[in-house]
């Protein structure tokens, strides 16, 4: 039914136990399962020259991060059988990041965690799940805590 599903991850609980969803889905499915983490590769833009600095020690520190979340859901992939691939996107705004994953991957379900946030929480921070729902033109599993 799904031949390839894509699992965002951040590191939190939710994704996770969206990454658990993937491969239960996968076996059952049969699918090829990508990862992604994304970053905004410029944090930065149009502060001046002085955070040049900032910047370097920025996208060390969010590649390492990147990279300990990717792990744990290789980690959790390796337990259920599940092989997958990974890979660390970009994008100005998460959701960005994630299409193009999609689009680079092909893939025909998402499954991502969504952290529930409501009301003045949801309106301040944003909810990249629903960015990605209003979006794409694919089915997206939403894993909620």
């Amino acid at each position: 039914m799904f031949e390839h599903i894509l699992v965002p991850v951040d590191g939190s609980k939710t994704s996770l136990l969206a990454v658990s969803k993937a491969a239960a889905l996968a076996k059952a499915f049969g699918s090829v399962v990508t990862s992604v983490y994304v970053i905004d590769p410029y944090p930065f833009t149009g502060v001046g020259a002085d955070f040049a600095y900032g910047q370097a020690q920025y996208t060390n520190a969010a590649t390492a991060e990147a990279n300990i979340a990717l792990d744990a859901t290789r980690r959790a992939m390796a337990e259920a059988g599940v092989p997958v691939s990974t890979l660390v996107g970009e994008g100005h705004a998460v959701h960005e990041g994630i299409l193009r994953a999609l689009e680079s991957t092909g893939a025909d379900l998402i499954v991502m965690g969504s952290h529930g946030r409501r009301g003045l929480e949801r309106l301040v921070l944003g909810s990249v799940t629903q960015r990605v729902l209003g979006v794409v033109r694919i089915p997206v599993l939403v894993v909620r805590e």
